[in-house]
């Protein structure tokens, strides 16, 4: 097939002339004047919306679902003109799902207008990259958003992107775009730029180079390894830059991949199959809708046409990509992997560059091979001292994210740990949820425990050097974390900084529905290892039986192998039949009940325990509650049918038995 060629228009589909009308404002009920912060993407379009059922219809779900339940006649106050959306800071946080800019952009379509977005600060990085990729006008603007009022009538020039309010006679100019982004911007969007992007990439080889040492020694280890992995090999890495960087694994999940599909497609034109590619088919795959599995049809028909096989193509049940890919060996110190999920960040554990972009970023990484970050400001964390009993890398993550109360946003958070206290696993829950503290990315720079970890798997020899960074590399802010200090935790809802000590909340007898563990963040072997721990302890003191039902999910088809093996720890008897034997029920693995998907989905009014990642308003279900713990704290409280510590069973610590 020949290759596409290159657009000539180089506006696209911009409107030139300015565009007018009335605001629509998204006003907190409980701060009554205020206008709503952190709308996450999951209130944008709900997890059951963001199924497309055909790539000729793939926005029609997500037009209908924008807004469902936090507003739901949102398209008919667009229809009335009402297309300047109006809200507070932190918009669009959370799930990287790209159906939320694609679903309001259909709806502006579909009205005959432009919708424009005029929000306070902090937007969420991935939504905002998205929308510029689609042509979605997002403008970071606290001023305009704080003076808007119902009835307001706007003006927005999209040449200049500045902002005036009628009514008020005043104008404002929003937070510029960098330079690659305006370009981006100009020229009508990613497929366009892409389309660009891929004539160029046929006639090159990409080039990895590391820094010498004159140079390496004033970059951060995030920034070493976006400088090695420069497409334009000229190009200065700085923080608030975009830059052009070649990837080295291109990771999707069922529920990302049609949109990067159609985009890969759209570029293309079909002329080469997709570069650094992986789908792991882990969202909607276990639901018993015909819709999703239509949906998860869309990545296995593209992954038989373009030669997709394992471990590049997981199929339902062999894991949650954040757990698989690593599992598979696809993920090493040094890489670059961009993946079409929040919670890419994760593989950063790993000493590699995991950051979370939209679909369409990713389709143009699969026609191009590269993509376009934006690296931020740095900030550093040592880790000193050694972790104390009963807790473990969820309550380090949990205790940061509320420390900082949103200090680290939008930043590139680089841990030392200082003793090698950490191990990978729990590594990968700090990393993972990074995309909670709305850090850009979270690293782990190479040290004996990456050592360790890859030469227990016989990959003693890796592609990249080991990293570290430079003596002279620029940190924003640098902290100090006594691992000493940190205590079993519980995020209340709704947020996962909402912590609080889990023998204060043990003290109100804070009864439940469902206990869960597993997810993409605390679904590996040792985790559930951790929780069997307890329940077998817990067995020998007559706490035999759950109070309510208890449900696991394994990282991955490997993780639930595992456990049905023999552990040693547990006197022989294999992890999932301790679990069993209280009632556990084991699930195949997936992501479905984490955001509120599936049979475990919680339903209006009920509240569980669990050891996932999120827990925000109706995300593991329409009008349910999740509590947010270690998997050890999740385990003690199902035995004892109160949210608890494995301490309120009456267990004391012992290093050779749980692991010390």
């Amino acid at each position: 097939m020949p290759l596409p060629s290159a657009p000539t228009d180089g506006r696209g589909s911009r409107p030139a002339a300015p565009v007018t009308g009335q605001a629509l404002i998204f006003w907190d009920p409980r701060r009554p004047g205020r206008k709503r912060d952190a709308i996450d993407t999951d209130q944008i379009t709900p997890s059951a919306d963001c199924v497309s059922e055909s790539l000729d219809a793939l926005d029609a779900r997500w037009k209908a679902g924008a807004f469902r339940h936090l507003m739901p006649d949102f398209a008919a106050r667009v229809r009335a003109g009402q297309n300047f959306v109006i809200a507070g800071e932190r918009f669009g946080i959370g799930s990287s799902r790209e159906m939320s800019p694609a679903g309001l952009l259909g709806i502006a379509r579909d009205a005959g207008t432009t919708l424009v977005l005029v929000l306070g600060s902090g937007v969420g990085d991935i939504f905002r990259r998205n929308a510029l990729n689609l042509g979605l006008e997002v403008l970071e603007c606290p001023a305009a958003a704080g003076d808007a009022r119902d009835g307001h009538r706007f003006t927005f020039d999209p040449a200049t992107r500045r902002l005036v309010n009628d009514s008020l006679g005043r104008s404002y100019d929003p937070t510029p775009l960098t330079a690659r982004e305006a370009e981006l911007r100009r020229s009508g969007g990613i497929l366009t730029a892409g389309r660009r992007e891929f004539l160029a990439s046929v006639e090159t080889e990409p080039v990895v180079e590391w820094p010498g040492p004159k140079e390496r020694d004033r970059l951060t280890a995030t920034e070493q390894i976006l400088w090695a992995h420069r497409v334009d090999r000229r190009a200065a890495v700085s923080a608030g830059e975009s830059i052009l960087v070649t990837a080295d694994l291109l990771p999707a999940s069922d529920g990302t991949a049609p949109f990067a599909i159609h985009t890969f497609r759209e570029i293309t034109g079909g002329a080469i199959h997709p570069r650094q590619a992986a789908i792991a088919n882990d969202h909607f795959v276990f639901t018993g809708r015909a819709a999703d599995d239509r949906q998860t049809e869309i990545s296995r028909s593209f992954a038989e046409a373009e030669g997709l096989r394992a471990p590049w193509f997981a199929t339902p049940g062999d894991g949650i990509f954040h757990f698989y890919f690593p599992e598979q060996g696809l993920v090493f110190p040094g890489a670059v992997i961009p993946g079409a999920d929040s919670h890419s960040r994760a593989y950063g554990a790993y000493g590699a560059l995991g950051v979370g972009i939209g679909s369409s970023a990713l389709g143009f990484g699969w026609a191009t091979g590269s993509v376009l970050l934006t690296p931020p400001a740095a900030r550093r964390v040592v880790l000193t001292g050694r972790i104390p009993p009963w807790s473990s890398g969820k309550d380090v993550v949990l205790a940061l994210i509320a420390r900082w109360n949103g200090a680290a946003a939008g930043t590139s958070v680089e841990f030392v740990d200082e003793r090698g206290a950490l191990p990978i696993t729990w590594r990968n829950t700090i990393c993972n949820m990074m995309a909670e503290a709305e850090a850009w990315n979270g690293i782990f720079p190479f040290d004996e425990v990456t050592a360790g970890f890859y030469a227990d798997r016989g990959s003693g020899d890796l592609p990249y050097p080991p990293l570290t960074s430079g003596t002279a590399a620029d940190f924003s802010a640098e902290e100090v974390f006594d691992l000493a200090g940190v205590e079993p935790l519980v995020a209340l809802p709704s947020a996962p900084g909402n912590a609080h000590p889990a023998t204060e909340v043990a003290e109100g007898r804070l009864g439940f529905d469902r206990a869960y563990i597993g997810s993409c963040t605390n679904g590996s072997y040792e985790d559930l290892l951790a929780a069997a721990q307890v329940v077998r302890a817990a067995r020998e003191r007559g706490h035999d039986r759950t109070r309510e039902k208890f449900v696991i999910f394994p990282g991955s088809g490997g993780v639930r192998k595992a456990i049905e093996e023999a552990e040693p720890r547990l006197g022989g008897e294999p992890v999932a039949s301790v679990l069993r034997s209280v009632g556990g029920e084991i699930r195949r693995s997936w992501c479905g009940p984490c955001f509120g998907q599936g049979e475990d989905a919680l339903g209006p009014g009920m509240r569980a325990i669990t050891s996932f990642n999120r827990n925000w308003e109706n995300r593991m279900g329409r009008g349910g509650e999740g509590y947010l713990a270690s998997p050890a704290v999740v385990a003690a409280s199902a035995l004892l049918g109160y949210i608890a510590p494995p301490s309120e069973l009456g267990l004391r610590w012992d290093p050779e038995r749980f692991g010390g």
